[in-house]
Formats: structure tokens, sequence, C-alpha cells
């Protein structure tokens, strides 16, 4: 039989800076893609609590009291909410890939970008942190490490590879390829909901014209990055974007004296898209499910409907994937293979994870008795 399975990305909404609450709609969403028989849930870029956006619209010195809101509501890696995770990963036997913002163990304000992968039997299979924050990012999360460029292997839920990388990772040739290596088939790639690189003014150009400045076009150039890996890697790709409501819109301008302006930027910045792709990079015809009461009364009926992509609504996007498909490409281009000169190129990945400091005691072995003191 095919190794097929079955991908629920969900392109969602966290509520905003609200670690508890957001993780209760993780779960929630987690049951309701169980029903549908995932067996991979995947979520945005930092799900929990939040994406950072008012960096790339306020100034550092308007964003202290959002700063500190967002280190209050970051997560530690073993903390409750993860563990609230994997054990809805256990109870109901799937996969789950979370985004989130984590709380480094000897700070309360260091913080990193961070992705894990847990397995159906509830075990953290790759905890990874975002390699290089980019651009405005800069301002809430410090550079991670290494540590997590594996690729999870799955075993029972499916026994397929995921690897996943964050946001601009993706763009990183020698990231990528470290996955590569490792045998990845299906790709994970997360979003925020909007990335503005600019505001959307009409400004005059050198010669006078009028003209509006560009802004980042999220679908094009995160398809354009995730595609590329899938043909490079010959896997599957997961695109997963978050949402931008009303709720994070109001507490992000809330207080500003350019409130109304940049509440205008953020409802028309350029939204994210939630779609998959498949080995040669072509976009998957993928489905949704509609539940609808029939005639009033509480039985439901469902609906399937086939969507290339989600993008300004909330829901959850599936595809079914073949494993078996990785393998033709690999005919022609293996590039951790046959097709890679390993006499003529070498990648070294330092993949060990750093502390802060390691404390030493008269008489001790190791570290010091208690948590380790260190990322």
């Amino acid at each position: 039989m095919a190794p097929i399975i079955r991908v629920a990305a969900c392109h969602a909404a966290p509520i905003f800076l609200s670690a508890s609450k957001t993780t209760e709609k993780a779960i929630s969403l987690i049951h309701q893609a169980s029903k549908r028989r995932a067996n991979l849930v995947v979520f945005p870029e930092s799900f929990i609590p939040a994406f950072p956006i008012w960096s790339a619209l306020r100034s550092p010195t308007e964003n202290h009291h959002l700063f500190a809101r967002m280190a209050r509501e970051s997560i530690h890696a073993d903390g409750e909410e993860i563990g609230a995770l994997r054990a809805a990963a256990k109870e109901l036997g799937v996969c789950i890939s979370m985004g989130f913002s984590e709380k480094a163990a000897p700070s309360i304000a260091t913080l990193f970008n961070s992705n894990v992968i847990i397995g159906a039997d509830g075990q953290v299979l790759v905890h990874h942190r975002k390699l290089v924050p980019t651009f405005f990012e800069k301002l809430t999360w410090a550079p991670g490490d290494g540590h997590g460029l594996r690729v999870a292997e799955t075993g029972g839920a499916f026994g397929g590879r995921v690897g996943a990388l964050i946001c601009g990772e993706n763009t990183n040739p020698l990231a990528r390829y470290a996955l590569v290596a490792l045998g990845e088939q299906v790709h994970i790639s997360t979003w925020p909901a909007v990335w503005p690189t600019r505001e959307s003014v009409t400004a005059q150009s050198s010669i006078g014209r009028s003209r509006r400045a560009a802004n980042y076009d999220n679908v094009a150039a995160n398809r354009i990055r995730a595609a590329a890996h899938c043909f490079e890697a010959k896997c599957f790709g997961v695109m997963c974007a978050g949402v931008l409501d009303s709720h994070a819109i109001d507490t992000i301008v809330e207080g500003s004296p350019r409130a109304e302006y940049l509440a205008r930027q953020l409802y028309n910045a350029p939204r994210g898209a939630t779609m998959f792709l498949d080995p040669t990079g072509a976009p998957i015809q993928s489905f949704v499910f509609n539940e609808e009461k029939k005639r009033g009364v509480e039985k439901r009926e469902v609906e399937m409907e086939t969507r290339e992509y989600l993008q300004n609504e909330e829901g959850i996007l599936y595809a079914d994937l073949n494993l078996e498909d990785c393998v033709e490409g690999k005919q022609y281009h293996d590039l951790a293979g046959g097709y890679q000169r390993l006499d003529v190129f070498s990648l070294t990945v330092d993949r060990t994870r750093r502390r802060t400091v390691a404390l030493f005691d008269e008489g001790e072995k190791g570290w010091t008795a208690g948590r380790p003191v260190g990322r």
C-alpha cells in the first residue's frame, strides 16, 4: 500500500498575546483535524502567542509595552503549553508542528523564534530556533543555533521524514541542504500573516512621476522559496501562514498617535497564504471541510471543497500526500545522493545547543545541580 498521509495546515489567528488561550485554540484545531483523519497538524510561525508585526510599523521607542507583553506571554520549550500539545498528540495519535516564541531559561527577556515537531507518542522530535531573525524581528528575537537542523522520523504515525524551517530560513541554501541531506520527505515552511516591507503610500520617483511603492508579495515570494526547496529536495511542501485579525490590529495600534494610519496599513498589507506543493514544486489541489447545520437541527452536513490555498479567511487546509511520489525525481537530481559530488563539496553543521554559561563547582562533574544555565 502506498504511504499516503493526510496533512492539516491550520491557517489561523492566535488569541493575540495570550499563550494560554492560543494553546486552547490550537488544541481545539488539532481535535478538529484529527476527526478528519489528519496524521500531521501544522501551525504558523510564532503562533503562540503572536507574531511581533508591530516592529514593522511602530518605532522601537513606541513598542516597550508590546515587547513586555510578548516576553510575558512567550513560553518555555518544556513549559505547560508545550506539555498540553504533547498530551494532545499522544491522545489523538497525531504529529504536530508548532511555531512559538520561546522564553530562554536564564532570562525573562531573551526570546527565540522557535518551532517544535511533536511525534504521535507525545515526544518532542525536533526543537528548532530560527538561525537569524529577519529584518525587524531582530528587535524581538535573538539568533538561534544549529541544534534544530534535524528531520523528524515520525515512525508509527505515518513513517515519513518531516523537517521544518521558519520563514526567511527557507531562503538559506545551506540550512535547506542540511535537511535535504537527512532524507526529508515533507518540508514545513512557516510564515507570518503579513510582512510589510514599506509603507503603502504614493511616492514621487526621481523623474517626478507619481507611483505607488510596491510592498512585499507574500504569496509569490513564499511560494517561490518553498517551491525551489521542493524541486531540489524532491519532497512535499507545507506552507503554513498565520492570520491577522481585527483584535490583533487593534492591540498593535492602540496608544499610537498614528493609530488610524497604522491600522489602514495593516488591513491593506498583502496576506500570507497557506498551501501545499508537490515534489516538483507545483501547487497541489487541496481541500477544506465545510460544515453546515441541516435545516436548523444539530445534525451537520459535511461537504469537501477543493481549494488551492487559504489567504484571507481562517480555516484548516488539507492534502493527502503519497510519499512514494518523492522517489521519481531523485532519478534525475538526488542532491544528497547520486547527483552530489561529495569529493568536491562538503558541508559541516554544528548542532551544539549553545549555553549562556557552563558552571562547574569544586568536586563536581558536569552541570551543577538543578536546571541547566543556558538557552
